[in-house]
């Protein structure tokens, strides 16, 4: 899996010029695009490829067959689809062009990612372009990454020389989608919704809109549908379902729409480095259960979770061991998340047989349209937060149905943590920081194997126990002489405080400013101990910062918890 994630690369936003100067060493930065062609607009060829408007069932009568031959029905049938592609579908096809014209803008993003090794800080500010969309609702429709960490979003529409300041509506980093408005009214003068289609068919013809590298124009490229099924996204590193297409797929055509007639058939968000023409756009279910989530809640609510880690029996002897009958399939549940609902329903070694009566094969996939197979994960990935699934498991040879609520699930470590700045807590120069996958991501392009590897092992394994729970980490240590002898103890977990265990930041900050006693002692990972004297520490603390040039001790949350703290116990004085 982690292989596949490596390879897969989400559409990376056209940086602008000045970024590309800076970025211009060539182990963090893409080769220079080829030089521009003159044709950025690329239209619809009477191809072969190009699908029909709307299939067409040709059935003869027992009468026709016998006058004529099957031969003669069939080349009559042959030439009168030729006919409908030659006078139907390019008249279709740039109807649906010209359409598009009018509902694709360009997006500008102005960005700053935080700096996870110096976390009171951001990184500098990159510019970057990416595509979007517009729908109903006087809505724009682009990915979450091409406005993550933003400070400034403008778009333009095509034709137009003037740029609109835009808001995000809404993000899903998990799906890599966002929503975009714009209040201005000029911006909507002329502009066409797009309506959302349906899942295509393999083989069935696409054309991808947006403004990739190589042009400030819009640009339009055809393909057609090779491949659907759940995919790891690159940016959020969910598996979700995604449609593989053999259009050209560039950075800059993030979030614009691969179009199929007049309608959206999905969402361009990333491609597979290191293969030829493999490009992946978000199909519509996932659109639609992402803009249904916001318009039911208000807000962004992610995709549910069963929790389970489950393994295929493909083998015959598992399967007998399991008393599982040869017309008996399903996967046995491995691991389960201790915070999800199917911890108090199900048990390890449980074989779930089939999910809201669909069954599920020995390999763990369920069947989904002609003749394709999909993993039941995208069965449960569409559900309602709070919505009851029924699931029949095999449980020592006796099946059983039961119904067990899902909802999204949190994992120990944070996958990702954009649009907001980390925490942190410095005291007498140690940096203590929660664990997460983009603080790993500092190690560079191949993180899995730069970072500490018992981190590395703890963020992709470990399962949390209690809500809130973090793994708390010295980062580094900002030498003094309080910290002399210390230095070398960075990057490990800390289990104790005061032989308190340490269940997350806020609860770590708690205990070293809530400290009565003379000394002050952190259990580390690895059997390591600190020991400070606190009340030396504490001074040697406001030293350590403004050498270092630290606005705050603290992260703004921690700084906000230690507010409300300090106004409950005013209350309770009163």
């Amino acid at each position: 899996m982690l292989a596949s994630l490596r390879r897969l690369h989400r559409l990376r936003p056209i940086a602008a010029a000045a970024t590309l100067r800076r970025a211009a060493a060539p182990s963090l930065s893409p080769p220079p695009p080829p030089p521009p062609k003159l044709l950025h607009f690329i239209p619809f060829s009477s191809s072969s490829t190009t699908p029909l408007s709307k299939p067409i069932l040709c059935k003869s009568s027992e009468y026709e067959v016998e006058k004529r031959g099957v031969e003669g029905i069939a080349e009559e049938i042959d030439e009168g689809i030729v006919e409908h592609v030659r006078q139907g579908s390019d008249t279709d096809a740039y109807a649906a062009i010209e359409l598009a014209l009018d509902s694709v803008v360009k997006v500008f993003t102005v960005s700053s990612s935080p700096n996870y090794f110096l976390p009171w800080q951001n990184k500098a500010q990159r510019e970057s372009m990416g595509s979007g969309f517009v729908i109903p609702g006087r809505r724009i429709v682009t990915n979450a990454h091409v406005v993550a960490d933003h400070t400034f979003v403008l778009v333009r529409k095509h034709g137009s020389p003037t740029k609109y300041k835009a808001e995000v509506q809404a993000v899903g980093h998990e799906c890599d989608l966002a929503l975009l408005s714009v209040e201005n009214k000029e911006f909507w003068e002329g502009m066409h919704f797009l309506e959302l289609g349906d899942i295509p068919f393999l083989q069935e013809a696409v054309a991808v809109v947006g403004y990739p590298q190589g042009g400030d124009n819009i640009s339009v490229t055809k393909g057609v549908v090779s491949r659907v099924e759940p995919t790891q996204y690159a940016h959020g590193a969910a598996q979700l379902m995604a449609i593989q297409i053999d259009a050209a797929i560039n950075p800059g055509n993030s979030g614009g729409p691969a179009m199929m007639g007049d309608k959206v058939a999905g969402v361009a968000f990333q491609n597979l480095s290191g293969a030829e023409n493999i490009g992946y756009i978000i199909p519509v279910p996932i659109i639609k259960h992402f803009i249904a989530g916001i318009e039911e809640k208000g807000k962004y609510v992610g995709f549910c979770s069963l929790g389970l880690a489950c393994q295929p029996t493909e083998n015959s002897q598992l399967r007998e061991h399991f008393r599982m009958r040869p017309d008996t399939t399903g996967v046995i549940i491995n691991k389960i998340n201790p915070l999800s609902d199917a911890a108090k329903v199900l048990k390890k070694d449980d074989v779930v047989l089939s999910f809201d009566g669909v069954p599920i094969a020995n390999d763990g996939t369920v069947p989904f349209r002609n003749r394709e197979r999909i993993t039941f994960d995208h069965l449960v990935s569409m559900k309602k937060p709070g919505e009851k699934a029924i699931l029949k498991v095999l449980r020592d040879g006796i099946e059983h149905e039961l119904s067990i609520s899902v909802r999204p699930l949190q994992p120990l470590v944070p996958v990702h943590q954009f649009d907001k700045l980390p925490s942190y807590y410095i005291f007498a120069g140690f940096i203590f920081v929660p664990l997460t996958q983009p603080y790993l991501h500092e190690y560079g392009e191949d993180w899995y194997n730069t970072s500490p590897r018992k981190l590395c092992e703890k963020a992709l394994r470990e399962l949390p126990n209690k809500p809130g729970e973090q793994l708390v980490i010295l980062s580094q240590v900002l030498m003094d002489d309080i910290n002399t002898g210390y230095e070398r103890l960075s990057e490990l977990q800390v289990k104790k405080v005061n032989g308190v265990e340490v269940e997350n930041l806020k609860h770590l900050c708690r205990l070293v400013e809530g400290c009565q006693d003379e000394s002050l002692k952190f259990d580390l990972d690895e059997g390591r101990v600190i020991v400070l004297n606190y009340k030396n520490a504490k001074l040697a603390t406001s030293r350590i910062l403004k050498r270092h040039r630290i606005p705050t001790a603290m992260s703004s949350d921690l700084i906000d918890e230690q507010a409300a703290d300090l106004e409950i116990k005013s209350a309770c004085v009163r």
